[in-house]
């Protein structure tokens, strides 16, 4: 079972990443990405935790739901790759999207060249839906998670 590391919008609740250099660099996208689209727990971003306690990767949401439907994003620090840690992170993404609201449309968008998160995305019940713009990325894949696989 994963934990979840909160990564806040205050700057001192983040000072136990400091000085690694896994998470400095999302700690700072983030404290921007927070300005910008709001912190409203829990849709916010977060860093996982191993049941060692080691920080093996980080995800989140890209803002509150809006019109119903939330976007995830997630990653995996590079030592714990193509161990299923995404997959899991994932899992555990979509698994609190659900709990917190059981209505809410769950989606992700990956590059077209990035098959391992794709298949990330296959293993958890999302489904492609297309090639789509997105602002910051341009042509992206968007995946939706099939309602028929909520758990």
């Amino acid at each position: 079972m994963l934990r979840f590391i909160l990564i806040d919008i205050d700057a001192g609740a983040n000072e136990q990443f400091t000085g690694n250099p896994d998470c400095e660099p999302i700690v700072a996208v983030f404290k921007e990405h927070y300005r910008k689209v709001g912190f409203e727990l829990p849709w916010v971003a977060y860093f996982f935790a191993n049941e060692h306690g080691e920080l093996i990767g980080g995800g989140g949401f890209k803002g509150a739901p809006r019109q119903g439907k939330v976007e995830i994003s997630y990653g995996t620090f590079e030592q714990y790759q193509k161990q299923g840690v995404a997959t899991e992170i994932c899992r555990e993404l979509v698994k609190l999207a659900l709990e917190t609201d059981p209505s809410v449309l769950i989606t992700a968008r990956t590059l077209p060249d990035n098959l391992a998160s794709m298949r990330v995305l296959e293993k958890n019940g999302f489904v492609n839906q297309g090639l789509i713009h997105d602002e910051e990325d341009g042509e992206v894949f968007e995946f939706v998670f099939d309602t028929k696989t909520r758990r």
